[in-house]
């Protein structure tokens, strides 16, 4: 995402240095400043409100998501609900760390799209000990690729109809699950789809959370609430709970799993939350620092569940925006509140679990792969996109391809074959360069 073009407003630029000066008060500023800008409690009040609704819609809208992935790698609504608990409470920590250090508003979330990973490499018989593996080696590849440019340089090279073949494919599946739903539970599912999208056209914001609201109300009514009784909730209450799993180390799980939970959370979150920062009027963000605490949370918080944090890309672009107020240099209070947000709603996370659990698996896929259709959109179109040579989009595809069926060869996952499958078809149909001269 490029730099927009600076803005009309004042800014430093404008204005003596003594009178921009970081901190100093808006007394000091010319009248039409000051009533352009607000004054200090509606900067603090829009800096609240952007870092709570932030918080609270980037929550909501994917936390079926993680639990869903969660549960297809074998996890227990426990252990679910304490993946849940401590990626709240990680992000909300580095976000208040990172943006009170930097004066930069540095968000951070779970990796949604890598959630969907699990979900493909659930039908492979893992357990869950197997995937806390692999949780681990995404995190350190995160840490050194924040810590070892040469990686960082490697990982921008995957050419992007690639990464964003491999996103498609990984969602393809889930984002099925509003169908099925609507053809196994034609009332339930129906009702689920038909609210969400009324929603996105109202509201967009808020269609998935209304979405859930309504499964989790069909499911309390239909059966006069015998599906939440005879749920599988394991005794979860509603008090938060963390739960240790010893991680094992598969290599075909760390293949299999750990290898495209990197990739996908690299190219779809990591990549375009330093672009939405940089367009936002950061053009240097800490992406070291950030790619280190994201990583290191991860590593940390993995035998609890965590299966992936990064940096945040839609909430980003609620914190760090012009809305919140027109000087960068005072948007990070925004990410600081989203970050304290992060910690209610980590007190919050067990409960949701909870509630969560209480519906069919089949509603709660088919909320979760409503709220990735967006991502599943973004990762085709930048497969196929006008503008790419014909060879690129070959490859693309045939990865799109394989990875989408789900097929599994010698224990490892389709998402790793596809991504073979598309480089060596992209390697082959490149065109070759003749040497200068010509051909001798």
């Amino acid at each position: 995402m490029s730099t927009p073009p600076p803005s009309s407003s004042p800014s430093s630029s404008h204005l003596p240095r003594r009178v921009r000066q970081e901190g100093a008060p808006d007394a000091h500023l010319p009248r039409k400043v000051r009533e352009r800008e607000g004054g200090p409690r509606e900067g603090i009040g829009r800096q609240v409100a952007a870092g709570v609704v932030g918080a609270v819609t980037g929550y909501a809208s994917s936390f079926t998501v993680v639990l869903t992935g969660l549960a297809a790698v074998g996890a227990t609504p426990a252990q679910a609900a304490s993946g849940l608990v401590v990626m709240c409470a990680l992000q909300g920590v580095l976000a208040i760390a990172l943006s009170w250090r930097t004066r930069i508003p540095v968000s951070f979330a779970w990796s949604t799209p890598g959630a969907a990973v699990l979900v493909a490499a659930g039908a492979g018989g893992v357990t869950f000990p197997e995937a806390v593996g692999a949780f681990l080696l995404c995190g350190a590849l995160v840490v050194l690729t924040g810590a070892w440019p040469a990686l960082s340089r490697l990982v921008t090279r995957v050419p992007a109809p690639l990464s964003g073949a491999l996103l498609a494919g990984v969602l393809l599946p889930l984002c099925l699950a509003p169908v099925t739903a609507v053809a196994r539970e034609p009332l339930a599912g129906g009702a689920v789809v038909v609210v969400w999208l009324v929603l996105r056209r109202l509201a967009a914001a808020w269609a998935v959370p209304a979405a859930l609201v309504v499964a989790l109300v069909l499911t309390l009514t239909i059966d006069g609430g015998a599906g939440a009784a005879t749920s599988g909730t394991s005794g979860l209450g509603w008090a938060p709970v963390l739960t240790w799993t010893t991680p094992q180390l598969d290599p075909l799980v760390l293949l299999s799993i750990g290898v495209p939970l990197y990739l996908v959370t690299m190219a779809s979150q990591n990549v375009p939350g330093l672009a939405v920062l940089r367009g936002a009027g950061y053009p240097d963000p800490p992406a070291r620092a950030a790619l280190v605490g994201s990583g290191g949370g991860t590593l940390v918080g993995a035998p609890f569940g965590v299966h992936a944090l990064n940096l945040a890309a839609l909430s980003a672009a609620i914190m760090a925006g012009p809305d919140v107020h027109p000087d960068p240099r005072r948007r990070w209070p925004a990410a600081v509140t989203g970050g304290v947000a992060y910690l209610g709603l980590a007190a919050l996370s067990t409960a949701a679990a909870a509630l969560v659990s209480s519906a069919p698996p089949l509603l709660v896929q088919a909320v979760a792969g409503l709220a990735l259709l967006g991502a599943f959109l973004g990762g085709l179109a930048s497969a196929v996109q006008e503008g790419q040579p014909a060879e690129h989009r070959t490859a693309a595809l045939l990865a799109f391809l394989v990875v989408a069926s789900g097929v599994s060869v010698a224990g490892i996952g389709s998402a790793v074959w596809g991504l073979l499958a598309g480089a060596l078809c992209y390697a082959w149909l490149r065109p070759r360069t003749a040497p200068e001269g010509g051909r001798r």
